[in-house]
């Protein structure tokens, strides 16, 4: 009994240790890879275990690459992998790139790959072109009304310039300024109403692709709609701008008016501060004239006499625009 015992221990432990083995040293994927015509040593498979590098991201993918007649080094592969590119991506791109008549080498499409653009959808879109749809665009024509369009871009991935060139963001905005310089030309906004080809001649005349990622084939206009009457209503702000200001200059020479008429009634009560200090100086001068003898009795009477009449027209026409006025505010009150 001890005997058997023995000898399943040991088939035991052999086991776990082959499985351990094959855990480690990939033999399934190396005879699927010898089988698919791909030839990858067992000793570069362990290589890529001490590596840190799966072997099936690496041997799968050449895999499909050497069925569908793509050449690519393993080295290579692995040299992307490491570098954290997308190595099953790639070999997709190339697979598609082959079969849509794309030269696009292996080197090129590791690059687009690092460069965080999806290589695959960019040779999907070089072989079916998508559409960008602008958002809505305002711009003013010459006349002043406001005219709003979307257009409809049709792009395709320009394998090139995928890497350095600028995106779909870059062919919006550039489309959105021919779109803005094309309504602000024209003379009227019906003229780009009845005639909408002229933004997409415009756009394409200008070449705004250049330096993108993309190659504008075809731009549609999906829509456009009248806005408001920008003119007018600048003419209308223009107008109260002008009204406010001509208020204020109103007011400033008002103010100036106020200021002149304060200023000249203060000088006529300096005036009457003058006469009335003058007035005062008169007994004193007629006081000093008695006792020189330069001015008679009859005089001094004389003068009082005529001072006193010149009173009493005085009272007399005060009363008489006293009596003028209540005439008036009866007359006013009785209509």
């Amino acid at each position: 009994m001890a005997p058997i015992i023995s000898v399943l221990i040991v088939i035991a432990i052999a086991f776990i240790l082959l499985s351990i083995l094959l855990s480690f040293i990939p033999v399934g994927l190396w005879i699927t890879a010898y089988f698919s015509g791909v030839r990858v040593g067992i000793f570069t498979l362990v290589g890529m275990r001490f590596r840190r590098v799966q072997p099936g991201r690496i041997v799968n993918p050449m895999i499909k690459a050497t069925k569908a007649g793509i050449d690519i080094n393993i080295d290579k592969l692995e040299a992307h992998y490491l570098a954290g590119g997308d190595v099953n991506r790639v070999a997709d791109a190339l697979i598609a790139a082959q079969r849509a008549d794309i030269n696009l080498e292996f080197e090129r499409a590791a690059a687009i790959d690092l460069a965080g653009r999806d290589v695959l959808q960019a040779v999907q879109v070089s072989v079916n072109p998508k559409v960008i749809e602008t958002p809505r665009i305002a711009a003013v024509a010459k006349d002043g009304i406001e005219v709003m369009a979307r257009a409809r871009v049709t792009v395709r991935a320009n394998i090139e310039r995928l890497i350095g060139g600028a995106g779909e963001e870059t062919i919006i905005a550039r489309v959105g300024e021919g779109i803005v310089t094309t309504v602000g030309s024209a003379a009227s906004h019906k003229h780009v109403l009845e005639n909408p080809d002229l933004i997409s001649k415009t756009v394409l005349g200008k070449g705004l692709d250049a330096g993108t990622a993309y190659e504008i084939l075809s731009i549609d206009i999906a829509d456009m709609d009248v806005g408001r009457n920008i003119g007018a209503q600048l003419q209308t702000d223009q107008a109260d701008a002008d009204k406010r200001i001509a208020q204020a200059r109103a007011e400033e020479r008002r103010a100036m008016a106020v200021a002149k008429e304060q200023e000249m009634k203060a000088a006529v009560e300096e005036m009457r501060a003058k006469v009335v200090e003058a007035e005062a100086e008169v007994p004193k001068a007629m006081a000093f004239a008695l006792r020189e003898g330069k001015l008679g009795v009859m005089d001094y009477y004389n003068m009082k006499n005529v001072l006193a009449d010149t009173g009493m027209r005085d009272s007399i026409t005060n009363m008489n625009k006293s009596e003028v006025k209540e005439e008036e505010d009866t007359s006013y009150k009785k209509k």
